[in-house]
């Protein structure tokens, strides 16, 4: 059986189409012996006093048919006024469910994305105080800056998650990363008007990172980034000045594609559900089918729709949206990013409702 809510409407519609279907036959059977009856007390009241008996009988069936029209008419406007609130409480529920179920999903990939990205920021803030990381600004020569591009290796070989990662001087320079030889553009670069170095670098403190939203990064070849920086500090204190910037590029697309392709969908749903990450300009940052990327702006009509940051509503189109805001994890407080799940209603059964 189906198991779609959307059913329950079904279901009633097709109650109401058998019932319409099955007075009407009785209102024709009604009818036909209507006419019989006539046409008995037509040729009663020609045979005179032995039709009698005959016409008491006719009038009789004539009585019974028209006691079951009667019983026929209240029953379709009975079971009309019935069916009509069924359908609407049915469309009602199917929305409510549907429409929760989606926020709900929306919700767990917003989460999955938080705690993964919460992970990220303890990175930033960890690697920025590694002994190799200070020294190679403290120091600044040649063979510091070269053990740091080696510790930075080392590193990633650990933390696959990173494309690469970057010491910059205060001046915006790079002077290592972790893969020279796979990005060899890197070194010598400057980021001083890049948004993660300046946010880096106007930290508080060390306790303190900051967060950019999804990008293509050119040096990265133009791979879909979400960066993570802090300043590094002389001595790998918390409060130590400000030596330069580090820099960590989460490699987005194979771990963004991973959370909205595996949102828990029936091989129907598939074919017409769409899982996106968009962030707080609604600008699509993941999509399940992969279109529109970092170029599509989602219509989500949020505000008036939401209640405790999650929320849904079916859009002019028909399309149910469920959606959910970032609640964030721990001191990551997330940037305003939103899970959503686009679904079409299912085709309407088919089917015959003769019996």
């Amino acid at each position: 059986m189906n198991a779609e809510p959307e059913q329950i409407v079904v279901l009633s519609e097709r109650i109401s189409t058998v019932a319409a279907q099955k007075i009407s036959q009785i209102n024709d059977v009604t009818s036909k012996t209507k006419i019989l009856a006539l046409n008995a007390l037509i040729e009663a009241a020609r045979a005179g006093d032995a039709g009698l008996g005959f016409s008491v009988v006719a009038n009789e069936v004539k009585a019974v048919s028209e006691r079951i029209t009667g019983i026929a008419g209240s029953l379709t406007a009975e079971l009309s006024s019935s069916i009509s609130d069924l359908t609407d409480l049915g469309r009602v529920m199917a929305e409510q469910v549907r429409g929760q179920r989606l926020a709900d999903q929306a919700l767990n990939m917003i989460e999955i994305i938080d705690r993964n990205l919460y992970e990220r920021s303890c990175d930033i803030r960890w690697w920025a105080t590694d002994a190799a990381v200070v020294a190679a600004l403290e120091s600044v020569d040649s063979d510091t800056a070269a053990y740091a591009s080696r510790r930075l290796g080392v590193i990633l070989k650990s933390y696959t998650v990173y494309l690469d990662l970057w010491i910059a001087d205060a001046t915006g320079k790079v002077i290592a990363n972790g893969r020279p030889e796979e990005y060899p553009s890197v070194i010598g670069s400057d980021v001083s008007g890049t948004a993660w170095f300046r946010a880096g670098m106007a930290t508080a403190s060390g306790d303190d990172f900051a967060a950019t939203d999804v990008e293509t990064v050119p040096a990265l070849r133009n791979a879909q980034v979400a960066t993570y920086s802090t300043a590094i500090r002389a001595g790998g204190r918390a409060d130590g000045g400000k030596l330069g910037a580090l820099g960590i590029f989460f490699d987005w697309q194979p771990q963004a594609a991973s959370i909205v392709q595996g949102v828990r969908l029936s091989d129907e749903e598939k074919g017409r559900t769409r899982c996106l990450l968009l962030d707080a300009r609604h600008r699509v940052i993941a999509a399940s089918d992969g279109q529109g990327i970092l170029g599509e702006t989602f219509r989500l009509a949020a505000r008036g729709n939401m209640q405790g940051g999650c929320g849904y509503y079916p859009n002019e189109d028909g399309v149910v949206v469920g959606f959910a805001l970032t609640p964030g994890y721990e001191t990551y407080q997330g940037l305003g990013w939103y899970g959503v799940v686009a679904q079409r209603p299912p085709a309407p059964a088919t089917g015959s409702t003769e019996h």
